[in-house]
């Protein structure tokens, strides 16, 4: 919703403003087509020949991703913490052994189906029973777990942010290539100095034109769609954040409340249910259990 109100904005008020001060639009309009496929042009062959095209594809789905905002809402947060409650008081209670059908087979187990939107994040799923795994298999050192943990994030989140990179260097040649578009006009124009003034004024004009179009998708469009890609991948992996804090709390032998507490405290501030909300979802899941 930002990158929508922030595209009005521009729009609006850039050429809004030109055509106030008596700009005319005619120009940029005549020019815009053969300008906007040279510079196009150019950008999506530099972007083709610097990526992959499964970096081509991350990056497509990056400027939606850009557009929806975070994936992890409010209520998600308050979901892993149930989630994790429920799955260190079931360790706590029973032992590893009890964890076995939710570990090997997430996505029939009971406990993991109450939470879908969980279930079906790949990554999360498989941070969360991996880390069990390891438990399994008597890697109980609290903080070798949590420099395991720490290095699978980094990966993640260098793996999330590519694409926002991506899109950043294209950014950065735009203005260049708008230049490249504007010299193109000015060798067309100096072809044709036998012309009179006013039709000289008009092929400059839309030279120019080049130069205007390459800043203008550079830092009013492309630059800020890349920040806020890079923000929304930040800010979703606070979430996976929250799971490392509870696991490597509950190898450090604290009990389920403690852990889900500690993992409360690494919840993004506009996104953290209260105590007293998270203690009452406790309560009533160890009376349905």
């Amino acid at each position: 919703m930002t990158i929508i109100i922030g595209l009005v904005t521009v729009f609006g008020l850039v050429f809004g403003g030109f055509m106030l001060s008596g700009g005319k639009m005619e120009i940029i309009l005549h020019a815009l087509p053969f300008e906007g496929m040279m510079i196009g042009g150019a950008s999506l062959g530099a972007f083709i020949m610097a990526n992959s095209f499964g970096m081509a594809k991350k990056s497509a789905g990056g400027l939606l991703k850009a557009v929806k905002g975070s994936k992890w809402k409010a209520k998600d947060y308050t979901d892993l913490l149930n989630l994790m409650f429920e799955l260190s008081r079931l360790y706590k209670t029973k032992g590893i052994l009890a964890l076995d059908e939710h570990i090997e087979n997430p996505d029939s187990s009971p406990i993991f189906s109450k939470y879908p939107k969980i279930q079906k994040e790949h990554f999360a799923t498989d941070l969360i029973v991996d880390s069990f795994r390891m438990i399994a298999m008597q890697f109980d050192d609290a903080f070798q777990m949590e420099e395991v943990i720490n290095r699978k994030l980094k990966k993640h989140h260098h793996e999330a942010v590519a694409p926002a990179g991506a899109l950043q260097t294209v950014s950065d040649g735009l203005p260049a290539i708008g230049i490249v578009a504007a010299v193109l006009g000015v060798i067309k124009t100096m072809a044709s100095i036998d012309q009179p003034p006013a039709v000289l004024g008009l092929m400059i004009g839309g030279a120019l034109v080049g130069t205007f179009l390459g800043v203008f998708l550079a830092y009013c469009i492309v630059s800020p769609m890349s920040a806020r890609l890079k923000q929304i991948e930040d800010e979703d992996g606070a979430f996976y954040n929250v799971i490392r804090d509870i696991i490597v709390a509950m190898v450090a032998g604290h009990s389920p409340n403690i852990c889900v507490e500690i993992g409360r405290g690494s919840i993004p501030t506009s996104m953290q249910p209260g105590f007293a909300e998270v203690e009452t979802a406790q309560r009533e899941l160890a009376m349905a259990a």
